[in-house]
């Protein structure tokens, strides 16, 4: 995966090639604020070589006479070489994210989760007869989409990744990756496996760059059949308007603001930890935090009292360190971001904890656990979404106002909520405006079930057979019966 002077070079046609103008760009370690590596930078004209090697895979050659067993065997393969290489995925990973090495290694083992998933869906792909009146038969058939352009985040890089390769190699389609810039490395990583495991040439192809001369290329490219992409909503917006000549099919899973709601009869520590734990986990960097933290009036002083006490013993540190609960976030530019907030937030409402850099680092972009409180659902740090740790606590008189709250936003990706209560949590559930929803817990996710969200939050699903769905043209086949066809001449 490396040239001779050790830069990471792109994935084309199942090989390790250079580009055309030499440049690259450099990986950081947000801990240290030190280079990791350099990667190759693409830009239109290996983009377009990409594509039409994506095209030709998908159009000619073996990929197409490959039936959904030998899809099937290529992705446990790949889950398999996942789990057998965790170790040094999950270290390479917990370094260029900033993200607790114990997390990683979660993530990494997700991975692994979802291949096995679609490799068992890769079979299980029905078609079907429908009844119709004349004497035929009408089969209605699902086929790949084609080549799909697929557009990953900084925040879970290869889960992120598996997330669009596993369901989209399920159904057979061809496909071309472009990692975040911020953090390529696993994903490059993984692709060095991809000869081994018996995927053909042009198959899976990666390329690295930025968003508006290695992202927009794939979007605009009229040889691209489908989107999916994970990140901003912006972006997400701007997506559309770019593929929108070439009527691609798009699948956005977007920004959120997440309601996390603590009535007064829920358990009290559990709803503590959840809490702290829905906002933090990953440095907050988690587009379903649930950053807009709504407290029963009845708990609110004692609720914010001790959450406050206990983010003071969230443990910052390095990533590889085991005992590291948060790390620093993903980048310069988020560091200053999630600043800029804090000093928006301290305008508008009070702080709890945090809201400054922890002063035992002197290097890494650290930010420690922040929460405000008091804080008006109309305050920017309420509405939008800063992707880093800082929570919002605003006070409710009612269930009524709660639900009111949660959804006065135009974001609708996650919501929690904490009762005892089943009657009055399953009336929440029902009256919140979004595609996921937690009772007495945040943040579990399944690969077998659907994740995507409402409003602006995004369009499509992911995970679980409607994932697949995504990646799946549907054509429908008229078969004649009759000796003779009836017609109007």
């Amino acid at each position: 995966m490396q040239s001779s002077e050790g830069v990471y070079q792109l994935y084309i046609h199942g090989e390790w090639v250079g580009n055309s103008s030499g440049k690259s760009f450099p990986i950081y370690d947000p801990s240290t604020e030190e280079v990791m590596a350099h990667v190759l930078e693409a830009r239109a004209e290996e983009i377009n070589q990409a594509v039409r090697a994506a095209r030709n895979a998908f159009d000619s050659g073996p990929w197409p006479t490959k039936t959904p067993q030998n899809r099937a065997q290529i992705l446990f393969k790949l889950a398999a070489k996942v789990r057998e290489q965790l170790a040094p995925l999950a270290e390479t990973e917990a370094r260029n994210t900033g993200k607790p090495i114990v997390e990683a290694e979660g993530d990494i083992g997700a991975v692994a989760e979802v291949f096995e998933y679609y490799a068992g869906l890769a079979t299980k792909i029905p078609g079907q007869v429908n009844p119709v009146s004349a004497n035929a038969l009408s089969l209605s058939l699902r086929e790949a989409v084609g080549v799909a352009g697929l557009i990953v985040p900084w925040n879970y890089p290869l889960l992120m990744a598996a997330w669009k390769l596993a369901p989209a190699i399920a159904a057979g389609c061809t496909c071309v990756l472009k990692p975040a810039e911020q953090t390529p490395l696993t994903t490059l990583m993984l692709a060095d496996w991809f000869n081994e495991v018996g995927l053909p040439p042009g198959v899976v192809n990666i390329v690295n760059g930025f968003g508006e001369t290695c992202g927009a290329p794939i979007v605009e490219h009229p040889l691209v059949d489908k989107i999916a992409f994970t990140g901003s909503t912006e972006v997400g917006k701007s997506i559309v308007r770019r593929g929108a000549d070439t009527l691609k099919r798009v699948t956005l899973e977007l920004g959120g603001k997440s309601p996390n709601i603590f009535f007064a009869d829920a358990d009290w520590e559990a709803s503590v930890d959840g809490a702290l734990f829905g906002v933090f986990i990953n440095q907050g960097e988690v587009c379903s935090a649930g950053s807009r933290i709504l407290v029963e009036k009845k708990i609110y002083s004692k609720f914010v009292e001790a959450m406050a006490e206990k983010a003071k013993t969230i443990r910052l540190g390095a990533p590889l360190d085991r005992e590291t609960k948060m790390g620093p976030v993903v980048s310069k530019e988020q560091y200053e971001r999630v600043s800029s907030y804090l000093e928006i937030g301290r305008k508008e409402a009070k702080v709890a904890a945090g809201g400054t850099r922890p002063a035992q680092f002197e290097k890494g972009y650290y930010i420690a656990p922040t929460i405000f409180y008091d804080v008006d659902n109309s305050a920017r740090i309420a509405r939008e979404e800063i992707f880093g740790p800082v929570a919002a606590v605003i006070p409710f008189e009612s269930e009524a106002e709660a639900i009111r709250i949660a959804n006065d936003t135009h974001y609708g990706l996650a919501a929690a909520v904490w009762s005892r209560d089943i009657y009055k949590a399953f009336r929440v559930v029902k009256s919140l405006r979004a595609g996921i929803v937690w009772v007495n817990h945040m943040q579990p996710t399944c690969v077998e079930a659907p994740w995507g969200g409402y409003k602006q939050s995004g369009v499509g699903r992911e995970l679980g057979p409607w994932g697949i769905e995504e990646y799946l043209e549907t054509k429908q086949v008229y078969i004649n019966l009759n000796e003779k066809p009836i017609g109007w001449y």
